[in-house]
């Protein structure tokens, strides 16, 4: 998938979200990357989990008026890694959205158990 289309289908994930949670949503950036920055090629016959998305910035239910800004938030969704475990271009919007909503989940302070469990 182009890039350009990956995004669209990221921001189409985004605006689909119900009005509650989008406007909620505050200085956070939606970026994509081909592959996390530290990510070792797989040795042939080696099954790994791959990295698809990640959080990085504090969590809206720990933000202060009192923090010190340190810009804005950021989700980041790895191209190629969502690419690869998925079969069809069907999985990949689906995937790009389970993946997108899972970030934005640590966003809203969930943790991982409490995201396994929605």
């Amino acid at each position: 998938m182009k890039r350009e289309e990956f995004v669209n289908v990221a921001e189409e994930a985004l605006d689909s979200l119900p009005e509650e949670f989008r406007s909620r949503i505050r200085n956070v950036a939606i970026l994509v990357e081909d592959f996390p920055p530290n990510q070792k090629p797989p040795q042939p016959g080696q099954q790994r989990r791959l990295l698809l998305g990640i959080f990085h910035g504090v969590p809206a239910t720990q933000k202060s008026v009192f923090d010190v800004s340190m810009g804005p938030a950021h989700i980041v969704l790895y191209q190629k890694n969502i690419e690869a475990v998925c079969s069809s271009k069907a999985e990949v919007r689906q995937q790009i959205r389970q993946t997108l909503m899972h970030e934005l989940g640590h966003y809203f302070g969930m943790t991982e158990e409490q995201l396994r469990d929605v």
